[in-house]
């Protein structure tokens, strides 16, 4: 059975911090690039992060560059985010999701088609 179980949420102050872990089983995480998305009711799904499969190089969108930081850790099988200074705008459900194809170079969210069924973080005081 292949699967991608997210874990790590709650509730957080803002200023604090909260890491998520994305577990895989059933494969190797490490061949392929695992990105992380949150959503919002009522709203599309949001890119945040990616970690490639190849060079290891990374990916962050504006609204959480130089707060998150995205790693590996290939002896779990899993795939971390760590959220530093947390908003109330970063409350959401966060996903990871794995490239379908094993090896494939840089981070395009397109190609993003397994994904986990996701955590909750919610940020307030």
């Amino acid at each position: 059975q292949l699967q991608l179980v997210e874990s790590g949420g709650g509730l957080v102050q803002p200023g604090g911090s909260l890491r998520l872990s994305c577990a895989g089983s059933g494969f190797t995480l490490d061949y392929y690039t695992i990105g992380w998305f949150r959503q919002v009711p009522g709203k599309e799904h949001e890119g945040v992060s990616c970690i490639s499969s190849s060079d290891s190089s990374t990916y962050y969108s504006d609204s959480v560059k130089g707060r998150f930081t995205i790693s590996r850790d290939k002896a779990k099988n899993t795939v971390y985010l760590q959220m530093n200074s947390p908003k109330p705008e970063d409350t959401a459900v966060y996903y990871c999701a794995t490239d379908l194809d094993p090896y494939r170079p840089g981070c395009n969210w397109s190609n993003m088609g397994y994904w986990g069924d996701g955590t909750l973080v919610t940020v307030s005081s």
